[in-house]
C-alpha cells in the first residue's frame, strides 16, 4: 500500500496509511479484533477515487504492537485524535462496529478535527448487542484467527489471545452510554447497518434520532460485515453523504423541516 509507515501516536509506534491525492481526507476505523486492511480492501478502493483514504492500526490490532493496558472507547478516540492531529486540517471519519463507536466518540470530543461521521454497525450500550456478554472466542475459529492476526502483529501469534481476551471484556463491559449522549453532536453523522445487524436496528434508529443532522441507511440483505457483503453499495452511500449538500433537501420532509442553503 502507498503511504505504508510508522508514527508515534501518544508515544506508541502505530502503523498508518496516510493515502494519496489531494482530495479531502477520509479516515477508515476499523472494527475490534481486525485491522485497517479490511475496510482498505472493502470500500477503500472505491471511495480512494474521489477522496484521500487513510488509516492506522489501533493499539494491538494489525501491524501495530499491543501494551499491557486493557482497551477502552475512550483511549481508542484519544488515539484517533492523535492521528487526526498528525494529519492535520478536518477530516471525514468512517468507522465500522469498534471503529464507529470511536467515530462518533471523536465527533463528539473534537468537532474540529471531523468534517463528517459515518458509524456503521455501532452500538451505543453493550447490552445492546445479544452476545456481548457471551461471546467466546475458542476451537478452530480462535485458532484461524490467531493465524492471522500473528501474520500482521509483531506480537506474533503468542499473543493473539491476551488480544481475544482483552477484546470480549472490552465487549462485555463498553460502551456504556445512552441515546440522549449523543444530542449535542454538533457534525452531521450518517447512521449505517446490515438489516440482519448484530446490534438490533431499533438501537441503531434510536442512535440516528438522538443526533439533530443525522442521516440512517439500513442496507437489505446484509449483516454486520455490510462493507464486506455489499462494498460497492456501501461505498455509494458513504460517498452520497460525504459529498451532499446538506442538510438534503426533500419534498416532504417531516424530521427535517428546514431546506439547505
Amino acid at each position: 500500500m502507498n503511504g505504508v509507515a510508522t508514527v508515534a501516536l501518544n508515544g506508541h509506534p502505530t502503523w498508518f496509511t496516510r493515502g494519496r491525492g489531494r482530495g479531502t481526507k477520509v479516515v477508515l476505523l476499523h472494527g475490534g479484533l481486525s485491522s485497517s486492511a479490511s475496510p482498505l480492501r472493502s470500500i477503500g478502493p472505491r471511495l480512494a477515487e474521489e477522496f484521500r483514504v487513510a488509516a492506522f492500526d489501533r493499539r494491538g490490532h494489525g501491524r501495530t504492537a499491543d501494551t499491557v493496558e486493557p482497551f477502552h472507547y475512550e483511549e481508542m478516540a484519544t488515539e484517533t485524535i492523535a492521528f487526526l492531529e498528525f494529519l492535520g486540517g478536518r477530516s471525514h471519519l468512517v468507522g465500522h462496529s469498534d471503529g464507529g463507536i470511536v467515530a462518533l466518540l471523536t465527533a463528539l470530543r473534537r468537532p474540529d478535527l471531523v468534517r463528517r461521521a459515518v458509524a456503521v454497525g455501532a452500538n451505543f450500550h453493550h447490552d445492546a448487542v445479544a452476545t456481548s456478554g457471551s461471546l467466546t472466542f475458542e476451537g478452530p475459529d480462535f485458532e484461524e484467527w490467531a493465524e492471522k492476526f500473528g501474520a500482521q502483529s509483531p506480537d506474533g501469534a503468542a499473543h493473539a489471545r491476551v488480544v481475544a481476551d482483552k477484546s470480549l471484556t472490552l465487549f462485555a463491559t463498553e460502551p456504556n452510554m445512552s441515546a440522549t449522549d449523543f444530542a449535542m453532536m454538533s457534525r452531521p453523522v450518517l447512521v449505517m447497518s446490515g438489516d440482519d445487524d448484530v446490534v438490533p436496528l431499533a438501537h441503531s434508529i434510536a442512535l440516528y434520532e438522538s443526533m439533530p443532522d443525522a442521516q440512517l441507511a439500513v442496507v437489505p440483505g446484509s449483516s454486520h460485515a455490510v462493507l464486506k457483503e455489499r462494498p460497492a453499495e456501501s461505498a455509494r452511500i458513504i460517498r452520497r453523504f460525504l459529498t451532499q449538500r446538506l442538510p438534503p433537501m426533500t419534498l416532504q420532509p417531516v424530521r427535517r423541516t428546514t431546506s439547505g442553503s
